[in-house]
């Protein structure tokens, strides 16, 4: 079984060797038979591509990609997802607000429970976290309970960026929003199929602010919302 680890990269270019070198890093489970890192720079502004350049000439499980014009986190998802060559992905966001040292305990649950979607959850308890903002937490919340109350999962965290799934599924999934609305289509579509396919594990949080680099902002929310209508309520395809 070989992993595939997904990172969307737009204008990280103080973190993104800290996120490859702490990928390597991993010890991950002896069941996996291999992994690769897919980068797809999602036309950057700043010297991430490049960064990434040099480190994949020296590690050979990294593999970079790019995006002639700003696309958004799904979009460049899906094109890693198409470059990839692993029976499962996870998806990994270039800002280390959620760690990779995480990453063996969501793919120990995969293996154990034998569901094809794992998704990490910023509140699940089991681990130690600092305090994050509160209005985040109550939209967050907020939307994931009518996320859960439409496809009648319960669910804790439908925006967390750590996704781990079965590629086959990932194929099946027809996925369309381009933005932040990406995480929630994808778990919506996938309790299409069958409720008892997804299953939860705590991860840690590092939380940014604006000033930091965060680049969610408060109109995202309004889409997050929308996605989940849109999915949820109306089942759109």
């Amino acid at each position: 079984m070989k992993l595939s680890i997904i990172i969307p990269l737009y204008n990280e270019q103080e973190l993104i060797s800290q996120v490859l070198n702490e990928l390597l890093k991993v010890n991950y489970p002896a069941f996996l038979s291999d992994y690769e890192i897919i980068v797809v720079d999602d036309c950057s502004k700043d010297a991430s591509f490049s960064r990434v350049e040099e480190f994949a000439k020296l590690q050979p499980r990294v593999h970079l990609f790019r995006h002639e014009q700003n696309m958004g986190k799904g979009a460049a998802v899906r094109t890693g997802a198409g470059k990839a060559s692993g029976d499962i992905l996870l998806i990994q966001d270039a800002d280390l607000e959620l760690t990779p040292r995480d990453i063996p305990d969501m793919l120990e649950t995969k293996n154990e429970l034998k569901v094809p979607f794992i998704n990490g959850s910023r509140y699940l308890p089991g681990v130690r976290r600092t305090q994050a903002s509160y209005k985040r937490y109550f939209f967050n919340k907020l939307f994931t309970n009518i996320a859960s109350v439409l496809i009648d999962v319960h669910l804790t965290d439908v925006a967390c960026g750590y996704k781990l799934l079965d590629k086959s599924l990932f194929d099946k999934l027809n996925l369309k929003e381009n933005r932040f609305g990406f995480e929630a289509e994808l778990i919506l579509k996938c309790a299409r199929f069958q409720k008892n396919w997804i299953a939860e594990v705590p991860v840690h949080y590092y939380p940014r602010n604006k000033g930091e680099g965060k680049k969610l902002r408060n109109m995202d929310g309004f889409r997050i919302l929308k996605t989940i209508l849109k999915y949820g309520l109306f089942r759109m395809k």
